[in-house]
């Protein structure tokens, strides 16, 4: 009997050890399982996109890298303060792109790359440029990497345009924006900052206009893009944006931006119609407000608002004036000569009104689109190909 209660109690003693064993092992085997897919997860979302509400695209760090050739040169299409610009062709789609790559290393890139992602997110126009998708990860070499990802504009820069530099387009081609491209030009900028400061849920302050943040597609439609220093605009955040944008410094770029962001003053939609305005005086000028012929006192306000209205030639761009002249044809010269010097004379006061000094004597965006359409309507050249010679 007691070598049957032995024999029964060592059966006993080895289940015992065995079950251990099993539930240790399938214990240690599904710790090991959850341990390589959560390695798995993290090493996959370290190589794909982070990708922007409502954006099209869904984008891995290594995918841009084959559309842009690993960043190559030949494919920099610009850059600036917190980065530099590639053009880019999906492997997949053949889709043309232009890849942003911040450069992180530069103060404020990071603040740049989410000041973007927010103010683009839910915000659609045909004359803003459409992010398609944002890429936050790591690159081959373990360092952080942050790029937007855009539809790509075949014509360039408004700065392409208006100042080209010397063989850009091969010896024997000049690229040069005439009368009426640059009147387009001037509505669909001015369309653009009407939505973003009247349209939006929370007013957009762009903070950055200039000519080569107006980029170009294939039918000379122009596109705002760089919200790199935005700022949206919402009651229970204006206060910090104010206070914030003071130790900041200038936001803007010297010669755009308006006087009052250099005195301390917080953010407006004024000072986005300041910058409209220069941009409109350079654009029929021809001239940059950062020339050095405006760095003695001089500037191009006041350069333009001294000419007009009886020398509005000698401040409208060369260009312009050559093609006023080649346009010209008997019977008609005189009466379309004087419709295109109005024409000029009113885009001019447009733009020294919308870069008043002070804030309160710019107009609003509203009243810009209304006034250059209609300035569109009178002096289309369809409307000049229909008058009856005198």
């Amino acid at each position: 009997m007691l070598r049957c209660n032995l024999k029964t109690s060592s059966s006993n003693s080895l289940r015992l050890k065995v079950a251990i064993i099993v539930v240790t092992l399938g214990v240690t085997l599904a710790f090991t399982c959850l341990l390589i897919l959560w390695i798995g997860k993290k090493k996959e979302k370290q190589a794909t996109a982070t990708s922007v509400e409502n954006s099209v695209l869904q984008l891995s760090y290594q995918s841009i890298v084959r559309a842009t050739d690993g960043f190559s040169t030949q494919n920099l299409v610009g850059s600036g303060s917190f980065g530099s610009v590639y053009k880019g062709v999906l492997e997949a789609s053949g889709a043309v792109i232009a890849v942003k790559v911040l450069n992180l290393l530069n103060r404020g890139a990071s603040r740049s790359f989410l000041a973007e992602c927010e103010a683009l997110k839910n915000i659609r126009h045909r004359n803003l440029v459409k992010v398609l998708t944002a890429i936050s990860g790591v690159d081959y070499q373990g360092n952080d990497f942050k790029a937007l990802v855009y539809e790509f504009m075949e014509n360039g820069s408004l700065e392409d345009w208006l100042h080209p530099l010397i063989g850009m387009n091969g010896p024997e081609t000049t690229r040069n924006l005439n009368f009426f491209q640059r009147v387009s030009v001037a509505i669909d900028v001015a369309h653009a900052l009407q939505y973003l400061h009247h349209h939006c849920e929370e007013p957009i302050i762009h903070c950055d206009l200039k000519p080569s943040n107006i980029l170009l597609n294939e039918e000379m439609v122009s596109h705002i893009s760089d919200f790199g220093l935005a700022k949206i605009l919402s009651t229970d955040r204006l206060n910090y944006s104010a206070n914030k944008s003071s130790s900041l410094g200038l936001r803007g770029t010297i010669g755009y931006a308006p006087p009052e962001y250099g005195m301390g003053s917080g953010l407006s939609t004024k000072g986005d119609v300041y910058s409209y305005g220069i941009l409109l005086l350079e654009m029929f000028t021809g001239k940059r407000p950062t020339d050095e012929r405006f760095r003695e006192g001089l500037s191009l306000r006041n350069f333009v608002k001294a000419a007009l209205p009886e020398r509005i030639v000698e401040v409208t761009d060369p260009i312009l004036v050559e093609e006023r002249v080649a346009r010209g044809t008997p019977g008609v010269k005189n009466s379309r000569n004087d419709r295109h010097l109005r024409c000029l004379n009113s885009l001019f006061e447009i733009g020294l009104t919308c870069s008043a000094e002070s804030p309160n004597e710019r107009i609003d965006m509203s009243d810009v689109v209304i006034k250059l359409c209609s300035i569109r309507d009178k002096f289309h050249p369809t409307r000049l190909r229909h008058e009856v010679p005198t």
